[in-house]
């Protein structure tokens, strides 16, 4: 059977220097930072995620900042996502682009596709970031920031994945997950679920010639999607493993209750519940201002802390 998965829930990426990662993605982008909390697979390294308000799912933006650790630059390749967009306010492109000279980041691509204007910049760590400027999204925006209303961005757009062949991952997507082919182009397939609209969009880019993937600073981890309730994601697990996928058990993420697992093109994959949301140990409007830890991390807080770099 079809499970219910609503949209995008996330999407993270290992990046290299908290600091400049915070700049831009706070304040270059104008987004809000929700939750500063560690990877809770290892306590040294933060965890920032970054979205509007209150952090709704389909909004946010996650990184690791692992420099400093040994983790050598990722190869961006096939079996991976090679692009995250965030969905921008229609005429707002000039305005960006304006924004991110001035600060240093010169957009490296424009265009139009489905539609949509976009303009593509590299992130401090090197990661390919699209501005997608679509009418269809009537998202409320974080406006605490330094962007006013008129530019401020929605949520998240949508991902690219490199693939060397797609029909297997067309089969999981549009059968067991439920997602639907809504546009295709010479170079790309446009997959969504839930709705058509930013926030439920998935692009598969084919290239059999591409190199194999490799994480490392400067490549995106995983993309999440949304579904609505713990059992619903137990479910799924279980049509996963009849099918002979190696899918994690659940694994607590204290604002929700996750599983992954590899699609076919070898694409890490994340389900994720939409709840309890990032105001379970902050209220709304203090997110993102105190360091935030797993409770089973809470015995050895004065150690992680002093081991993290210190931050402005």
């Amino acid at each position: 059977m079809q499970h219910p998965i609503r949209h995008l829930h996330h999407v993270t990426a290992t990046v290299a220097e908290a600091a400049p990662d915070l700049a831009f993605c706070r304040g270059l982008l104008g987004l809000r930072l929700v939750k500063r909390t560690v990877n809770f697979d290892n306590h040294n390294v933060y965890h920032f995620y970054y979205g509007t308000e209150q952090g709704a799912p389909g909004t946010i933006w996650t990184t690791f900042p692992y420099a400093g650790w040994n983790v050598p630059p990722g190869v961006h390749g096939a079996g991976q996502i090679v692009a995250t967009s965030f969905s921008v306010p229609p005429g707002s492109l000039d305005r960006w682009k304006a924004r991110l000279e001035a600060a240093g980041f010169a957009p490296r691509a424009s265009g139009e596709r489905f539609g949509a204007a976009w303009l593509a910049v590299r992130d401090p760590s090197g990661l390919t970031l699209k501005l997608v400027a679509d009418a269809r999204d009537h998202r409320a925006p974080w406006t605490g920031g330094s962007v006013d209303r008129e530019s401020a961005v929605r949520g998240l757009h949508g991902v690219t994945l490199l693939l060397r062949d797609r029909a297997a991952t067309v089969t999981l997507m549009t059968g067991l997950l439920g997602f639907v082919v809504v546009d295709e182009g010479p170079d790309r397939m446009r997959l969504a679920v839930g709705d058509d609209e930013p926030g439920h969009l998935v692009d598969l880019v084919v290239s059999p010639d591409a190199p194999p993937a490799r994480n490392g600073l400067g490549t995106v981890h995983h993309v999440a999607f949304a579904i609505g309730s713990a059992e619903e994601q137990l479910h799924l697990r279980a049509e996963l493993m009849q099918l002979g996928y190696d899918v994690t058990p659940v694994r607590d993420r204290t604002y929700f209750q996750s599983i992954y697992f590899r699609e076919p093109g070898g694409v890490l994959f994340e389900v994720a519940t939409m709840s309890p949301g990032f105001t379970y140990d902050e209220p709304l409007d203090q997110l993102g201002t105190d360091l935030k830890l797993p409770p089973w991390e809470e015995p050895d807080r004065a150690a992680i802390e002093a081991a993290l770099p210190r931050l402005a």
